[in-house]
């Protein structure tokens, strides 16, 4: 299986590895499902329909704004995600209005779905996915509490890294790669079928999403470093560090979406992939 939360990775892998695409993950990005819960669960609890709502996501992926565009993120005639700002379209709205970061109030994030973990701060470096999703397979399969969060093996800025991580019964093989240099790499492998790996996470942007094409112009490999960095630190010191944890989460899927992998957490939160042959067009 392969991640597929980096919209530029999953275009390249339809137009360059199509036979491998049933490999690539059905769930949708971050960014995508929240787009969709925020149209039903949220537009449910506030009482609007979901054309009174406009979704707008702050990005450092240009490529964002294509997956938001794609047919397959919405349903019944409107869009998970209306608009996608980069952070540097962001920034430059800022300047423009004058607006003043450091005098405004501070306030807590809305509920529900105002609440964040670790897990979903390290999304944003390469690695930080699988290693999100380490946390939460490894007491979902063993039912013991993971003590120690922390999978080095999965960090750091090495175009691609391996581990192995053992499970009752077997060991999980997984790899991890960003740019879609070493994703060619990678695919190679899987399509001559001579792959070693149970789990791939692959990313196209250097660094992984903090890396991104929307991001301020000058960044440096030093600078995607330090705020690599920084989201291990926002992870080290949130007191949730486990998605499955996550008490919004938990009260989404009772309340709305039933059981994980459930017919509406399918709908919503799932999608499917294809062959591209020409290039895609948006109304």
């Amino acid at each position: 299986m392969m991640t597929s939360c980096s919209p530029g990775w999953v275009n390249y892998m339809e137009k360059h590895f199509p036979t491998c695409i049933d490999h690539l993950s059905s769930a949708k990005s971050p960014m995508s499902m929240f787009g969709a819960i925020a149209k039903t669960y949220y537009a449910e609890k506030a009482g609007l329909t979901p054309q009174e709502i406009v979704t707008v996501s702050i990005m450092p992926c240009t490529a964002k704004k294509f997956e938001a565009a794609r047919p397959e993120m919405g349903r019944d005639g409107y869009r998970d995600v209306d608009i996608v700002l980069t952070t540097r379209e962001l920034i430059k709205l800022i300047k423009y209005v004058g607006l003043s970061i450091g005098k405004l109030p501070e306030n807590d994030f809305d509920s529900p779905l105002g609440l964040s973990t670790g897990a979903g701060a390290i999304f944003g470096a390469t690695g930080g996915v699988m290693e999100a999703a380490l946390r939460t397979v490894y007491e979902k399969v063993t039912g013991k509490t993971l003590e120690k969060l922390e999978f080095m093996d999965v960090r750091g800025f090495d175009g691609i890294k391996e581990a192995t991580v053992s499970l009752p019964g077997r060991d999980v093989h997984i790899a991890v790669a960003h740019t879609l240099k070493n994703a060619r790499t990678i695919m190679e492998q899987v399509k001559k079928g001579i792959s070693p790996y149970d789990f791939i996470e692959i990313m196209a942007c250097p660094g992984g999403c903090i890396g991104g094409g929307g991001q301020p112009i000058g960044t440096t490999n030093a600078i995607r470093k330090k705020r690599m960095a920084a989201l291990y630190e926002i992870d080290r010191n949130l007191p949730i560090r486990k998605s499955h944890e996550n008490p919004d989460i938990q009260t989404l899927y009772h309340d709305f979406l039933g059981e994980p992998l459930g017919e509406k957490a399918h709908e919503l939160l799932h999608t499917h992939y294809h062959k591209v042959d020409k290039p895609y067009t948006f109304n």
